[in-house]
């Protein structure tokens, strides 16, 4: 007789019907547990942005947004690949976020 201390596999190849029971019982828990997944109906994603900020001290948010953002956006609306633009003007400054 060999000295050999018996591997894992050897109890599985000895006690097929063991076997058959526990690889049904694995699959028939995963098959139960399957519907209790967490799925998101909208993936979580990051989208790459770009943000452009422009500052004239003193101006209205009025004059922010005719004489900064509005030529601004003219300009930047012809970046290829932009999906969404959208600004804020307020005393002084003028905020544009780029989308893509």
């Amino acid at each position: 007789m060999s000295s050999a201390k018996p591997s894992l596999s050897a109890w599985f190849i000895r006690h097929p019907v063991s076997t058959a029971l526990l690889t049904l019982a694995v699959v028939l828990l995963g098959v139960a547990a399957f519907p209790l997944l967490p799925v998101a109906s909208l993936p979580e994603a990051e989208y790459p942005t770009i943000r452009v900020d422009g500052r004239l001290p003193g101006a209205s948010p009025e004059t922010m947004a005719s004489s900064v953002a509005a030529p601004l956006e003219s300009e930047l609306s012809a970046v290829p690949g932009v999906t969404e633009m959208t600004s804020t003007s307020t005393m002084g400054s003028t905020s544009i976020t780029l989308q893509f």
